[in-house]
Parts: C-alpha cells; structure tokens; sequence
C-alpha cells in the first residue's frame, strides 16, 4: 500500500471479514443472533438493582482488570487505575494507554464498546478523550444505559453468574420474576475445594461442619438450594494443578479443620475426594461442570495484600495436566456419573491435551458431551481463539462447539460475542475459499448457527 491509498474505516461493518464468504456467513447467519453468556462474573446485585453509572469511567473501566493491566505496562500510577483519582483525569489516562495498544484486542474491544453503546466512530486518543467522556457522560442519562438495559440492548438469552455455594442467591430469584433475560447462578465451590489456601478455616467456620461427612452432606443441601434456583451448571477453578491422588480425605480434612499444617499430597487426596464427590453430584442433577484449568493466581503479594483477588495479577500455570485429568474424569465414568464438562486452558500448550481428551469420553447421546471451552482469559483474541478452534478442528468436531462466553464483570463486555462470531466467520470462510469445505450454504449455515447460539441453547437446555 502506497501512502495517499486509501484505507477502510475502523470496525466498518466488515471489520476482521476478510473474504467474501465469511461476510456472508457472519451478516446473514451470525450476527443478529441472540446471545447465551454461560459463564461470567456480572454482579447479580447490580443488576437486580438496574444499577446507574455515574459516569463512564466507572462503567468502561471498573474491575476491568484487563484494561488495568494495560494502565500498568504503560507506567500509569495505580491512583488513576484502582484509587481515587479524578474520574475524567482516570478516562484521560486510558484514552492515552488505548492509543498505544496496536495488536492488543482491548484496542478493538474498546471502540466495539463505543461504537455499539454510543455511537461513536472517532477512535479514542488524548485529543478525543475529553470530547468522549462528555458525550458518554450525557449519553449516561438515559434509561438506556441502566444495567438492565445494556444487557437487553445487548441481545442477551441468558447469563450464568459465578456464584459461592453460601450465596442466599436473593437477586437471581428477584430477577426472575422482573427481568426477561435469564440470570442464572453457577455454584463455584472452590472455597470448600482448596484446603491448603488461607481462605479454608474462615470458610469451614461459616458453615460450621466439623467433619467430611457434615461438609458433604451439607454441600448437597446447598446444591439443592441453588437447583430450586435454576442453577444447571458448576464451575471450578483448578489453578495450581489438576488433582489427582487416593487416600483418607476425611483424615485429611481433620486435621485441616484442627488447624494443623498440610502437606502438599494430603492436599491433593482431598481436592480429588471432593472434585469426584461434586461431579458426581452434577451428573445426577444433569448439570454442566466446568474445569477451568492453569491459571497462577496473586502473584504479586504486595498488590495483593493491597488490593485482594481479581485486581490483574494473575498469569499462567505450566503443570502438566494429561494424567491427572485422565484420572479424574475416569473416576466418575466408571461410576456412569461424568457429567457434561467443559475443559478451559489457559496455557495454550495444553490445547491439543484437551483436544484429544475430549474425544476419550464423549458418549452419545450428546453432541459434543466434552467441550473444548473457548479461548480463555488471556486467550479470548483472535490468536488464542482461533488456535483453540483450529485445535478443536483438527482433533475433534468444530461444529458441536458451544461457542463464547464473556468471562467478565463488565456490562459492555458483549461485543466480545461480536468479536468471537466475525473471527469465527473469517476461518471458516477461508476454509471455504481455499477449497478445503464446499461452498455449500445449507451446510455452512448449521455450522455457524450452532456455535454462535443454538448448540449452547441445547446443551445448557435453555
């Protein structure tokens, strides 16, 4: 390209389309259909209370932490990323950080928000952030821009919040009977779960178990509390490994519950005790669980003793997976109580390791029983989700594939849907072009479809 050539307009309406075929496909099949976030972490208060910004700092940048690591590789003092700073001097600052972000997809992510929300079409810089911040502040003022509101604007079927099994769940079941979309919970023990994490004691106290039997036992009144609630999925975060080991988890826990120190295989013993007995558990309710696997979390504890958890300190683990995983979805095959699982990465190394494991517990009659979860956290760009969806390609079925979640806390989070659905349409449109699938519409309609929207509506049963 010579300079004075002219070039395209920033998230034009064939924005990352790059073949006639994947223009067709995202425009015709993809782009007006509904959207099923099963898995995020929007606060249900804040939405049965149909929360009010007070100004779009808070909105566009509040518990962000992807946009807050950004802040903090371009040297911006934590005061105008989580304290009290100015709330137009903190937009300043991200105005100026977003300008700089060439190839990361917050600079897309960013605009997708301010074009879709609001209507603007100037890209965000330090001569255009006062401008914005005015008009996203007016715009603020109307009904539109309440937190239920966005989500409806947003063309959303249904969410999944992350939920604590303690959770007395008052806002889900509000928002059933007020709220048309569906906010349902996903029960989230992983507090009962980690046994070697300081959170353990305070946690078993507010249950007041004494024993393993008693925490199982009310677990499962627990389990049934937020089934009554519409709960149909389970998550888990298995940060530092996935467990796999045998031996006296009751012993273990107590003397966990005695306050004694662990070792790091008694630990294990009982996360595999208790990650059987809850999958088990869900398969016989018919609920999905979740395995989110790799993450290295807290890393940096002066700003975790500063800030706490889920402020942008977290990275990738890079412990082996294979057996242990293997191992555990074994354990609850054999018992015919596996239930529908998706496995989410986050260390890309481990894409084909799902890939393939997948494929050794499938079992009819579901489409896709064993998912390959999109590409997670640092993985939700076009890279990482294509990399994931070539994966799953390759070693598996693409078309069973129960597409995007948003993973966020963020209400302006849903063009990520957008973003997933035109990479999506730009691989299998080059596919196509490059003779590797017919051009055969019919086809390439219930593929598209079906990974945008309707293999999630069936297999969470929506």
């Amino acid at each position: 390209m010579k300079k004075g050539d002219p070039v395209m307009s920033f998230i034009h309406e064939d924005f990352m389309l790059q073949n006639e075929v994947a223009k067709r496909l995202y425009h015709e099949y993809a782009e007006k259909l509904p959207i099923i976030d099963y898995h995020c972490h929007l606060s249900p208060k804040e939405i049965a209370e149909n929360h009010r910004f007070s100004n779009v700092t808070e909105l566009m940048l509040g518990g962000d932490h992807y946009k807050w690591r950004a802040m903090r590789s371009a040297g911006v003092e934590e005061d105008y990323i989580t304290g009290t700073a100015d709330p137009r001097e903190k937009f300043r600052k991200w105005a100026w950080v977003v300008s700089l972000l060439i190839g990361n997809p917050l600079y897309h992510w960013t605009h997708l928000e301010l074009k879709r929300y609001f209507g603007i079409d100037k890209t965000l810089s330090p001569e255009t952030a006062d401008e914005m911040y005015d008009i996203c502040n007016e715009r603020l003022k109307e009904d539109a821009f309440c937190a239920q509101e966005l989500i409806r604007r947003s063309g959303v079927e249904a969410l999944c919040t992350t939920d604590d099994p303690l959770d007395d769940l008052a806002f889900h079941k509000e928002l059933a009977g007020t709220f048309p979309v569906k906010v349902l919970p996903t029960f989230r023990p992983d507090k009962a779960i980690h046994i070697d994490r300081d959170t353990f004691l305070p946690y078993m106290e507010r249950t007041g178990v004494k024993t393993l039997d008693a925490l199982k036992s009310f677990m499962l009144s627990r389990l049934d509390y937020f089934q009554e609630a519409g709960c149909r999925l389970a998550d888990h975060g298995l940060d530092d490994m996935v467990p796999y080991a045998e031996g006296d988890a009751a012993e273990v826990f107590k003397k966990a519950r005695a306050g004694e120190v662990i070792t790091a295989q008694e630990a294990e013993i009982y996360k595999t005790d208790m990650s059987l007995f809850f999958g088990k558990e869900y398969a016989k309710r018919g609920w999905v669980m979740q395995l989110h696997i790799g993450a290295m979390r807290n890393n940096n504890t002066v700003m975790f003793h500063k800030l706490g958890p889920d402020a942008g300190f977290d990275s990738l683990n890079d412990n082996a997976i294979a057996r242990p995983l293997s191992r555990l979805l074994d354990g609850m095959e054999r018992e015919d109580l596996l239930p529908k699982t998706i496995l989410y990465t986050l260390h890309p190394k481990d894409n084909y390791v799902l890939g393939t494991m997948l494929g050794n517990f499938q079992k009819a009659p579901h489409f896709g029983k064993i998912q390959f979860g999109s590409g997670w956290w640092f993985n939700d760009q076009r890279d990482g989700m294509e990399a994931q969806m070539r994966s799953l390609a390759n070693l598996g079925m693409l078309a069973s594939f129960v597409g995007m979640l948003t993973d966020s806390r963020s209400l302006l989070s849903y063009p990520r849907h957008e973003y997933f659905r035109r990479i999506l349409c730009n691989l299998i449109g080059t596919w196509v072009v490059n003779g590797e699938f017919p051009e055969d519409d019919k086809q390439l309609r219930i593929i598209v479809e079906g990974i945008c929207y309707k293999n999630a509506k069936k297999y969470f049963s929506y």
